[in-house]
């Protein structure tokens, strides 16, 4: 219905006919999936640069459908101002830049650092949880996760975030328009030592107590983008700051190609959809780590797709039944893989032995019905293996 709307109105804008401009706006918001406000702001931006919005997504959705038709398909090429510019890693370098800043003005840069990809609330549930709540053993910690998942906002995740501020948390928001937000944590500012159920916390020097970095999750190129900007050493114009990494850690989620929603995945190697470029590595976990939780736990292979809009069941299987043997895909690893290798290897910014751990939790199976991302999310089926991974990660930065 919004559709023919819409050609009714690119019919009316050739012939230079009158038509309702916000009744227009409206089917278009509708098309594009934008709030009224948004649509009309990007509506306004786009005329002043001379282009209408209502010819730009007509001729979109023409194209797509009559290459739906026509089985037909599209290459598409980017201008070298655009490959220039995404090669500059603008929004990276400033995200980059501002968290390292921070850094140094808590005189934090020079300190051993473990840096971590996840979500931006187990880690803090886990370590300043385990501190304030005294949480004795897995359960319990899993048990408060599934309760503050509920209350979201509630007493727990307040009392919790409270006591955290107090002890090293330091919040940074992104303001680079990556829309990465990221976590530092201080061990040295913890008065109890440990950071997890059955994790201690050594004693440490205040100049040597490792400092955990926590970025929100990054995406496809993103993440290569963001990660490598991160590793690169500090200039502030006084003096250059070469990170101290000591490890690196993904947690993620992602489809599992032999497995069900929940189980976890291991990788190996982050194998190019599209491509035979791979980046086989050493992973610290391993499957024993995660047995014994009542998750199924595979490891093996695991391919880096371009979208999951682009997901293809005739691939997938080719993945996973030919010599690849695949056991998932997901959207970030290689990139994080061909980040973390060119500063360890090539520039040397890191230490080429830096520690990785991976590990990802199965949020789909895209070969399976009933189970695609289309039947929805895992709920309160992820909250046990996203605390798993969390806690095994720490135990292998702290317990090392």
């Amino acid at each position: 219905m919004d559709w023919k709307q819409l050609e009714e109105i690119m019919s009316r804008l050739e012939q230079k006919a009158k038509f309702d401009h916000e009744a227009a706006i409206s089917y278009l918001s509708k098309i594009i999936g934008r709030t009224f406000e948004e649509t009309l702001f990007s509506f306004n931006r786009f005329k002043a640069a001379g282009i209408n919005l209502f010819k730009v997504v007509y001729h979109l959705g023409r194209c797509s459908m009559e290459e739906a038709r026509n089985d037909a398909s599209r290459e598409i090429f980017f201008s070298s101002t655009l490959r220039e510019r995404i090669g500059h890693h603008v929004y990276g370098e400033l995200w980059a830049d501002h968290i390292k800043s921070i850094m140094v003005e808590h005189g934090l840069i020079q300190r051993p650092l473990h840096v971590v990809s996840a979500n931006l609330h187990s880690f803090v549930n886990t370590i300043y949880g385990t501190q304030s709540l005294e949480f004795k053993t897995f359960k319990d910690l899993e048990k408060t996760a599934e309760k503050i998942s509920l209350e979201t906002t509630g007493p727990l995740a307040g009392k919790i975030r409270t006591y955290a501020k107090k002890h090293g948390l330091i919040d940074i928001p992104d303001v680079s328009g990556t829309n990465i937000s990221v976590q530092i944590i201080d061990t040295a500012k913890m008065d109890q030592k440990r950071v997890g159920p059955g994790v201690p916390l050594q004693k440490y020097d205040e100049d040597n107590a490792p400092v955990l970095l926590v970025m929100d999750y990054a995406f496809g190129e993103q993440a290569y983008e963001c990660l490598d900007e991160l590793l690169k050493p500090f200039d502030n114009e006084k003096k250059t700051f070469p990170l101290q990494v000591q490890s690196v850690s993904i947690m993620g989620k992602a489809g599992i190609l032999k497995g069900k929603k929940g189980d976890i995945m291991i990788p190996s190697s982050h194998i190019f959809e599209g491509t035979a470029d791979n980046y086989p590595f050493r992973n610290e976990l391993r499957i024993q780590d995660f047995q014994g939780f009542g998750l199924g736990v595979c490891a093996g292979p695991m391919i880096t797709v371009l979208g999951t809009s682009l997901q293809n069941r005739n691939v997938l299987k080719y993945f996973m039944e030919s010599s690849w043997k695949t056991i998932g895909l997901e959207m970030e690893g290689a990139h994080y893989q061909k980040a973390i290798q060119s500063a360890s290897r090539i520039r040397h910014s890191i230490r080429r032995n830096v520690k990785l751990l991976y590990a990802y939790y199965a949020s789909d199976n895209p070969l399976e019905t009933g189970s695609t991302l289309a039947s929805g999310g895992l709920g309160k089926e992820g909250i046990r293996p996203t605390y798993l991974i969390t806690l095994k990660i720490l135990e292998k930065i702290f317990k090392a």
